[in-house]
């Protein structure tokens, strides 16, 4: 029986997205860059590894960004940041014990396309030198098609990037002028021709619902504006307002903003649309042609889930690099100092810039695998899980107690060890996913609305 009421109790609490576990505010300066030079130097040599560069510059502020970015209409500031960047790699390079086997790169931001085409081409052509990266590897960027010139795009092609992720969020102008982001179809359909005239034929675009303004009529004309740009994949996220620690985000009139139930109803709304037009809904938020790699990673149980969101990356290791930038080794996460002066000096002293980091226990690992299979597969084995990783499930038990809550209120079915999501309660698998968080505790307000 569907408890209606519990839908939209649960549709308030404040979760993580759980791209890690445990999630960024468990990190501190108790691990920090020695912990990092001996974790670089024991990674075993035949570890596949993805790379995430960071590029922390905007030519505008949007107002519901969640990012480490600074506004800059200056080139120079960002060539100068480039050099750092180029000298974090050189130094990474120096302490692992091999070069590394690459099989996926993601350039993030802010906006990595404010470089400059030549500086990108020589970042690129660094890593390849540097690093083994496997023929086929993606190599993949996020993109404000307003800001991407027709150079840039040539120099997506020729330095081999496969997929691109572009910004859309909404193009309702009423919404966009309230966050401060002013961008036409037409400029959108632009990006996305020169794109794939370059050769880039994986095409992203991010969604955005519960922005002020917003209503469910223009989540759905939107999407349906995107479809006719005919991209393989859809990323559709919830707003997270937290103008605690954004404080652009006090420029947004939060009496703007939908309340829980439009939320829900948008974020339906958009999924009925793309499934409608034969996209694959992929865990939680992201939606994929039925032949993309994304749908047949879900299908065959290989999907995964990291800072990126779903993802087909199976990889060892992640290695951040960037001011802001956080990896993942073995035995733990580590991320860069967020200040771009501290970063800066850091890696010009010829040190690592890993200043806060968590290293991970066996209790961690075995959470944070039972959390990711619910996060993709909508289901989970707990008994399975636990075996695989030598741990007795009654190491769970107040876990499973407030399952069994969640399956006399409909959100879960249980069937021996076997969780299962309900259909209509795909939009809270984060509140299934919490109860085995063993530290959310009263971090709550830190995090976005469940839906």
């Amino acid at each position: 029986m569907i408890d209606y009421q519990a839908m939209a109790r649960y549709a308030d609490e404040r979760l993580p997205r759980y791209t890690s576990y445990p999630t960024a505010p468990l990190f501190s300066s108790a691990v920090a860059a020695p912990d990092y030079r001996h974790w670089l130097a024991a990674l075993p040599p035949a570890t596949e590894t993805s790379l995430y560069l960071h590029i922390p510059f905007c030519r505008s502020m949007c107002w519901y960004c969640g990012c480490h970015t600074t506004i800059t209409r200056r080139d120079e500031p960002i060539s100068n940041y480039v050099d750092v960047l180029q000298r974090e790699i050189e130094l990474v390079a120096r302490h692992v014990p091999a070069p590394l086997t690459v099989r996926h790169v993601h350039f993030g931001g802010g906006t990595p396309t404010t470089i400059e085409p030549e500086a990108l081409r020589a970042l690129v052509a660094q890593l390849r030198a540097t690093f083994h990266i496997v023929p086929g590897a993606e190599i993949a960027v996020e993109i404000d098609p307003r800001t991407l010139t027709p150079d840039m795009t040539v120099a997506l092609g020729e330095a081999g990037f496969t997929r691109a992720s572009l910004g859309v969020q909404s193009f309702d102008p009423r919404v966009q002028k309230e966050i401060n982001r002013i961008q036409s179809v037409d400029c959108t359909a632009a990006a996305v021709d020169g794109l794939r005239a370059a050769g880039i034929r994986g095409i992203n675009f991010d969604l955005i619902y519960g922005l002020p303004l917003q209503t469910t009529a223009s989540c759905v004309e939107t999407v349906e504006q995107c479809l006719a740009l005919q991209p393989d994949r859809f990323s559709v996220f919830g707003y997270a307002h937290v103008p605690k620690f954004k404080k652009h985000q006090r420029k947004i009139n939060e009496a703007s903003l939908p309340g829980g139930h439009a939320r829900h109803d948008q974020a339906t709304a958009i999924a009925d649309v793309l499934v409608a037009a034969g996209y694959v809904r992929v865990g939680l938020d992201h939606f994929a042609r039925p032949g993309d790699t994304l749908a047949r990673a879900q299908a065959e149980g290989r999907l995964r889930r990291n800072f990126q969101g779903y993802t087909t990356d199976a990889c060892g290791a992640l290695i951040g690099f960037g001011a802001s930038a956080i990896g993942r080794l073995p035995q733990g996460y580590m991320q860069n100092e967020v200040a771009l002066g501290r970063y800066a000096d850091c890696i010009m002293q010829g040190e690592l810039a890993a200043a806060r980091g968590y290293r991970l226990t066996s209790d961690d690992i075995l959470r944070a695998d039972l959390i990711e299979r619910l996060m993709c597969d909508l289901a989970v084995d707990v008994a399975e899980v636990c075996a695989r990783h030598g741990i007795t499930p009654a190491t769970l038990a107040p876990a499973l107690i407030r399952l069994r809550a969640l399956a006399n209120e409909g959100i879960v079915h249980i069937d021996g060890a076997r969780i299962v999501v309900a259909d209509h309660a795909r939009p809270l698998v984060r509140t299934v996913a919490s109860t085995f968080d063993a530290y959310l505790g009263d971090s709550q307000r830190l995090y976005s609305r469940a839906v």
